[in-house]
C-alpha cells in the first residue's frame, strides 16, 4: 500500500458514533494544542509540556546502548527469572541496568498502602469482568489505535498476537493479585520490563524500513501514545461498566484507579500526566484517545489475528462469531465496521438481549429478572473459560528487551 493511500486510511473515519460509553470526536486533520493541565495530575503540578513530543528520558538511552553494544541477550536471559517485585536482581548485570532497575522498583511518595487494599476488594468483585476487557477488549481497541497499531504491527509483537493480548492480560492479572506492590507480586517487575520493552521498540522500530514508511513520526510510544494505551485500559473498564449500570463503591473504585495511577508511573510515564481521579481521567481521555480513534490497514490485519484466538479450542464459544458479536457490543458498529467485522444475528442479539440483565444479577443490581438459564450459563462459562485461557499462558510468558522487529516482514 502506498504512502498517500496508507496515511488517508490512517485520518478517515469521519464522526464515530457510540462506542459503548465513550463520546467520540472526528480525527482532526491539524495537530491540536494540549491542553489538559498537569494541576489534575497526581502531583498537581508540572512544565505542561505536550506528551506527544515527550518519550523516556532515562530508559531510551540506557535501552538503546544495551542493543548497540550487544548486551539485549545476556540481560533478557538474566531477568527472564527476576519474577518477584521483592527478589534480589540477578548478579552478572551490566552496572547501568542494575542501577535503573533498583532506583525504579521503588513507589513514589505517593503511594497509598490504605487504597491499594480497597483496589483488591474492587478486583475480587469483577474479576471475570476485568479478565476478559483487558485481555480482548482493550486489546481490541489497540488495532483502532492507529499509533499503536503500526508500532504492534512492525515490531516483534506483530509477529504473534496471542502472546502479544497474553503480555496485556499478564499485566492486568498482576496488577489485579492482592499482592500487586508487594514484595512477593509480581507488578513492579511486570511493569518494569515493560517499560524496557517499549524502550527497545523506539530504539528499533525507526530502523524498520516498513514503519519508517508507514509511521507519521520519527519515534515510537510517546508519552502521550503511552497515555492512549493507559486510558484503552482503566479509563475505558470504568467507562464500561458504568455504562453497564454498574454500581462501584467510591473507596474501591478510587483504589483501583490508583493501581493503575502507580502502574503508569512504574511504565515510566511522567507524574504530570497521570491523572489524580476518574473525572480528570475521563477528561484527559476525551482529549487523548477518543478523537484519534481510527483505522488502518495494520490495524485492520490485526484485528483479524485476535479474532482468530479461539481457533483450535475445544470451548466452542471462544471462536471468530463470538468475539466479533463481543467487539461490536463492547465498542459500537463503526468501529466493528472500520475493521470489517460482520454482524452476528444470533451471538449479536443474544448480547443485546441478555448481557445487561446478565450483569444486574451477578451485581446484585436486582433478584429476579427474565433471563434464559442457558444464557446465563453461557456468559458465566464464556468468561471462565476466557479468563482461563489467557491465564494458563501467563506463567510461560517473559517480557523482554526486543532484538528485532517483526520477523515476517524482513
Amino acid at each position: 500500500m502506498d504512502q498517500l493511500n496508507r496515511r488517508t486510511v490512517l485520518r478517515a473515519g469521519g464522526t464515530l458514533g457510540a462506542l459503548g460509553a465513550f463520546t467520540m470526536a472526528a480525527p482532526a486533520g491539524a495537530k491540536p494544542l494540549w491542553t489538559w493541565s498537569p494541576k489534575g495530575s497526581v502531583i498537581g503540578a508540572g512544565n505542561g509540556a505536550d506528551p506527544r513530543g515527550v518519550w523516556d528520558t532515562e530508559a531510551d538511552p540506557l535501552v538503546a546502548s544495551i542493543l548497540d553494544r550487544g548486551d539485549a541477550p545476556k540481560v533478557n536471559a538474566l531477568l527472564r527469572n527476576w519474577n518477584k517485585n521483592g527478589q534480589p536482581l540477578p548478579d552478572g548485570l551490566p552496572a547501568d541496568i542494575r542501577d535503573f532497575l533498583e532506583r525504579h522498583r521503588q513507589l513514589p511518595a505517593w503511594a497509598d498502602t490504605d487504597k491499594l487494599e480497597a483496589a483488591v476488594q474492587f478486583n475480587e468483585k469483577r474479576g471475570l469482568y476485568l479478565g476478559v476487557l483487558y485481555g480482548f477488549v482493550s486489546g481490541m481497541m489497540s488495532t483502532v489505535i492507529p499509533k499503536e497499531a503500526l508500532a504492534v504491527y512492525y515490531s516483534k509483537g506483530g509477529a504473534n498476537m496471542k502472546r502479544r493480548i497474553a503480555r496485556t492480560a499478564k499485566l492486568g492479572y498482576d496488577i489485579g493479585s492482592r499482592n500487586a506492590y508487594r514484595a512477593d507480586g509480581e507488578m513492579i517487575v511486570t511493569s518494569l520490563k515493560t517499560r524496557l520493552a517499549h524502550a527497545g521498540v523506539r530504539h528499533l522500530l525507526p530502523q524498520s524500513p516498513h514503519w519508517v514508511g508507514a509511521a507519521p513520526e520519527d519515534i515510537p510510544i510517546s508519552q502521550a501514545d503511552m497515555m492512549v494505551t493507559w486510558h484503552s485500559l482503566p479509563t475505558s473498564i470504568w467507562r464500561m461498566l458504568s455504562s453497564w449500570g454498574v454500581r462501584m463503591d467510591p473507596v474501591e473504585s478510587e483504589g483501583y484507579l490508583h493501581s493503575w495511577q502507580l502502574s503508569a508511573h512504574m511504565l515510566g510515564i511522567e507524574d504530570q500526566y497521570i491523572p489524580s481521579t476518574w473525572a480528570e481521567a475521563d477528561s484527559q481521555a476525551k482529549q487523548a484517545l477518543d478523537p484519534i480513534l481510527a483505522p488502518t490497514a495494520e490495524g485492520i490485519k490485526l484485528a483479524d489475528m485476535l479474532l482468530d484466538l479461539g481457533a483450535g479450542l475445544d470451548f466452542t464459544l471462544l471462536t471468530r462469531p463470538i468475539l466479533g458479536a463481543l467487539t461490536r457490543y463492547m465498542l459500537g458498529d463503526q468501529v466493528a465496521e472500520w475493521l470489517h467485522i460482520p454482524r452476528e444475528p444470533v451471538w449479536g442479539t443474544l448480547l443485546e438481549t441478555a448481557w445487561r440483565p446478565f450483569v444486574a444479577v451477578r451485581e446484585g443490581l436486582v433478584l429476579n429478572v427474565p433471563l434464559a438459564p442457558e444464557a446465563a450459563w453461557m456468559f458465566d462459562e464464556f468468561l471462565r473459560q476466557f479468563v482461563l485461557l489467557y491465564v494458563s499462558e501467563l506463567r510461560p510468558i517473559k517480557i523482554e528487551i526486543p532484538e528485532f522487529n517483526n520477523p515476517n516482514l524482513r
